[in-house]
């Protein structure tokens, strides 16, 4: 596939970007500053300018494209380009570039004929992680079904950039994907962020107990362009066990004493449902923070 990749020089995009290259398809990374890998064309676009987005989406992406008979046009877009947490801009700037960001890229892509968008959400839309003082979820484990409350700048934005991009479908038919992402953890970070969460699980209260291999999350945003038909859609991402060495149980007693369980739960299962990304679109993550590190927690035997 021809694809549009903004965001590719960002935490997460450095390796989706390159991850999609591996599996055949033509990359373009729009983003502000340049990824500078050599299988991926950098395009510098402001993506909050209409303008620039709508050009960049229509145009060329490569020397090459010189030679050929017609105008080529993108497959699929994938949009991971964001402010990417609070306290990075003022919240007004945060909001209005996440939000005018992705208004743009739904736009143009479904006016220039893109049948296939991805696009990054957040697991901040639940409420729980930017939140001032303690939010529980309403139930355990979070699907994605469970409310979406946010009370800050960023993860408003990307509830209205769910909103955004709901729309968008119901008027076009495009098949727009939303992948409210985890918290990203590249394959150096086990070693140098993990020691800490083993020791004390409340470190990671605010995310759920959840995290996202970079690995894993490449072949999600692979699952979600194979995978056409499906309209509208969110899905939760995130491995398949908890970024703790606690135990479910402890982890239910400590922190979600009083909260719902919705059903039963393996020992080191994620709190954060990957349920509807696994029978949707395939997803099947195969990194743990368990093939780096030794689990304190776990027993002889099991």
């Amino acid at each position: 596939m021809r694809l549009f990749f903004t965001g590719g020089s960002g935490k997460a995009g450095r390796h989706v970007a390159p991850y999609l290259a591996a599996q055949g398809h033509q990359v373009t990374n729009a983003d502000l500053v340049p990824l500078d890998h050599p299988d991926v064309t950098d395009l510098r676009v402001d993506l909050t300018a209409a303008g620039e987005v709508f050009s960049a989406l229509a145009g060329l992406a490569t020397m090459d494209e010189l030679e050929l008979d017609r105008q080529p046009s993108y497959d699929a877009v994938v949009h991971f380009a964001a402010v990417p947490a609070i306290l990075r801009t003022p919240d007004v700037t945060t909001y209005a570039t996440n939000v005018l960001s992705t208004f743009h890229v739904l736009e143009a892509a479904t006016r220039l004929g893109i049948r296939k968008v991805v696009f990054a959400s957040s697991e901040t839309t639940y409420g729980v992680c930017f939140a001032q003082g303690e939010r529980r979820p309403l139930y355990v484990p979070v699907d994605e079904e469970h409310p979406t409350v946010p009370e800050d700048a960023y993860a408003t934005s990307k509830v209205a950039n769910e909103v955004t991009a709901r729309s968008v479908q119901q008027r076009t038919g495009a098949d727009v994907y939303g992948l409210r992402i985890n918290n990203v953890i590249e394959p150096h970070e086990y070693a140098e962020m993990f020691p800490p969460f083993l020791e004390d699980a409340s470190l990671r209260r605010r995310n759920i107990f959840a995290y996202i291999d970079v690995r894993d999350l490449g072949q999600m945003v692979q699952r979600c362009l194979e995978t056409d038909g499906l309209g509208y859609e969110v899905f939760n991402v995130a491995n398949a066990d908890m970024s703790v060495a606690a135990t479910t149980d402890e982890v239910l007693a400590r922190f979600y004493d009083g909260v719902e369980q919705r059903r039963e739960m393996g020992r080191d299962e994620t709190f954060y449902a990957i349920d509807k990304a696994r029978e949707l679109v395939g997803f099947a993550p195969e990194h743990s923070w368990r093939d780096v590190l030794d689990d304190p927690g776990r027993q002889p035997g099991r």
